[in-house]
Parts: C-alpha cells; sequence; structure tokens
C-alpha cells in the first residue's frame, strides 16, 4: 500500500448553524490552512429525498461564496441524490467533483436517508478517499448523525411515531478504534414549555430509554445548536467553536467542553492510527490521488493546538478590548513559530 504525504483533513461536526455567523467562523478556522482558491463540494445526498435537494444545497454555497470570499472559493453541487437513478450515488460522473476537493460539506436531510444511499457506495468511499488525502469533511445536521456508528432516525420517531430504535450508521470513526454516535440539535428549544425537543427532537426521557438501547462501549456526542466540534486526527486533538458546548456521555460520566476548550481525542475512546488506504478500493484511491496531483494540492504546515487555543484567547482579548493581552498572545504565537494576521474573515496563521 502505497503511503500519502497528505495528513487527513481535519472534521467539523455542527450541531446546526452550519450558515450563520458562528457557522463562519468554523469555516475560516479550517480554510485558513489552505492555499487559495479553495474548492468545495457540496453534497445534496442528506437531502436527496426533497423536491429541492438542488435548493437545500444550493443556499449552502450561496452563503460559502458570499461569505468566504477572501478565500476565494470555487463551489460544485455535486446531485448524488440517491442510490440508483439519473442522480446516483454510484455515478462516476456525478462524483467526479469531490475527487479534487479542499472541503467537502454534508448537511442536512434524514440521517436514515444519508446512511441508506451513501453507504458502501462511490460516492462516499470517494469522500473518505479524499479526506484521508488531505480534503475537509464538513458534517452538519443530518449529516452528522449519519456519521455514527449508529444513526438517530429522527424523522421516523418524531413525526411518524416509530417505536425507538437506532440504525446503523456511516460509521466514519470505526476505523479508527471509536464508537461514536452523533446528536445534533442537542439543546434544542423549539417545543417551548410544552414539549422537549432536546436531544435532537426525542427529548429528556425518551433519549434516557434510547441510551440504553446503544452499545455498551459507544459514546454518545451531543453537539448544540449553532456549535461545532473539530477533529484534528493529525495531533489527535479536539476543539470547540460556538455559542453552545458539546457534550460527551460515556460509562456513567458527562462532560461538557465549551466554545475555545480543547481536549484529546483519547477522551472519545481509544483512537488509534490507520493506513490511509484502508478499506478503500485501491481503484477509488488511485483515482481520488491522480485528480489531486493534478490540481496541485500541496500539504501546508499545520499548527498544533496549543498555538489555535493562543489564537481563541488572542481573539477573546480583542472582544473586549484587552488589547495589551491581545499584543502579548501576539508574541507567544510569534514565539511558538507562527505568525497571526487579523484579516476581515478573523485571524490567519501562517510561519513566519
Amino acid at each position: 500500500m502505497e503511503p500519502t504525504s497528505t495528513p487527513p483533513g481535519a472534521v467539523a461536526i455542527f450541531g446546526s448553524g452550519e450558515i450563520s455567523p458562528s457557522g463562519r467562523r468554523v469555516y475560516h478556522r479550517l480554510l485558513s490552512r489552505l492555499s487559495r482558491p479553495v474548492r468545495i463540494s457540496i453534497l445534496e445526498t442528506p437531502a436527496g429525498f426533497q423536491p429541492n435537494s438542488a435548493q437545500v444545497a444550493g443556499k449552502v454555497g450561496d452563503f460559502l461564496r458570499l461569505s468566504l470570499q477572501n478565500h476565494q472559493p470555487r463551489v460544485d453541487i455535486v446531485p448524488a441524490r440517491r442510490r440508483e437513478g439519473p442522480f446516483s450515488t454510484e455515478d462516476e460522473g456525478i462524483v467526479s467533483p469531490i475527487l479534487s476537493s479542499d472541503m467537502i460539506f454534508l448537511g442536512p436531510g434524514s440521517p436514515t436517508y444519508a446512511v441508506r444511499h451513501l453507504q458502501r457506495s462511490l460516492a462516499w468511499q470517494t469522500v473518505l478517499a479524499c479526506h484521508r488525502q488531505g480534503a475537509i469533511l464538513v458534517l452538519a445536521s443530518s449529516a452528522a448523525i449519519a456519521a455514527g456508528v449508529q444513526a438517530l432516525p429522527v424523522y421516523e420517531i418524531y413525526k411518524a411515531g416509530a417505536d425507538l430504535h437506532w440504525c446503523d450508521g456511516l460509521d466514519l470513526f470505526g476505523p479508527h478504534g471509536l464508537s461514536l454516535v452523533f446528536v445534533s440539535h442537542w439543546n434544542n428549544t423549539e417545543g417551548g414549555a410544552e414539549l422537549d425537543t432536546s436531544r435532537c427532537y426525542m427529548g429528556r426521557d425518551r433519549f434516557s430509554r434510547l441510551l440504553t438501547m446503544l452499545p455498551s462501549d459507544a459514546r454518545v456526542v451531543g453537539i448544540d445548536e449553532h456549535t461545532a466540534l473539530l477533529v484534528d486526527l493529525l495531533t489527535e486533538t479536539c476543539s470547540v467553536m460556538g455559542i453552545g458546548t458539546v457534550t460527551l456521555l460515556r460509562e456513567g460520566r458527562e462532560d461538557g467542553f465549551a466554545d475555545g476548550q480543547t481536549f484529546s481525542l483519547s477522551e472519545l475512546g481509544p483512537f488509534r492510527s490507520i493506513e490511509t488506504q484502508s478499506g478503500i478500493p485501491a481503484e477509488i484511491w488511485n483515482r481520488v490521488r491522480a485528480a489531486r496531483n493534478r490540481a496541485g494540492h500541496i500539504p501546508l504546515p499545520q499548527p498544533p493546538a496549543d498555538v489555535l487555543a493562543l489564537v481563541e484567547a488572542r481573539e477573546k482579548a480583542r472582544a473586549r478590548g484587552d488589547w495589551q493581552a491581545a499584543d502579548a498572545l501576539r508574541e507567544q504565537i510569534l514565539v511558538s513559530g507562527w505568525k497571526v494576521s487579523d484579516t476581515p474573515d478573523g485571524p490567519e496563521l501562517a510561519p513566519p
């Protein structure tokens, strides 16, 4: 198996707010490590059952084009709507824009539909190959749920009245030894005082029963609305960005992590590194590698977690008008081997 010199890309998992000001901060942090212009692919699959799935994906694309102009984004909408038919997740022509992407986005829709039409498909295997060769992977709302070892069938339970149950998920982190269940909209309050719609519309009582149905080694990652969990497989760290928190349920414990906090990936389980091509067919791996080489993808230095924490601290100091502390943090960042520049899109890091 021939190794790649490019490390796997970051994974950003949104509870919601993927097209909001809080989401814009996340994209800027992710893309600030990349050369311009950036190539972004948005898959329609999670919402592929909806007649307006192109508009759902297009709305995300419009937001990214407008909000990230400094990164000169080139956005492709990938109409991989279902496994069968003219917009198939198995169609090479449909999937081809993903091959050279810097960032791949999957978002709102139905978690179970996304799993059913992506699992073991050409589209999903291409996404995995691109991610392991350096592409950033962004999962929001339904796609976030679908990425777990088990997926919560939200519509089936909340809208259609199905009995409480879980479905198999895409298990994105399973190869790394992690048994994770992602629950977006963790702190939802749409039901008001009359109906508890937290825990992605399940409510606390129903969700407590759902917990008993999970495998004993599963760890639940609940992500508040307008909040994202960023996972860096290279440095084996996780960080939180947004106005809410990320809640981790494991072995009878509950821990919360707020905006700016960083923690080890080992908190999510017994993480292990893998050979990057593991589980991906050779023809797909090689097709992705050739496309990315033609596109001129060059791995850039990655700032470590402690430097990113200094940048977050400096942003908070600037927000409260503590310019002396902000200047001191800038010097700490420079001593650590990085230069921070302030742009309209937020701070940018680069080697000095």
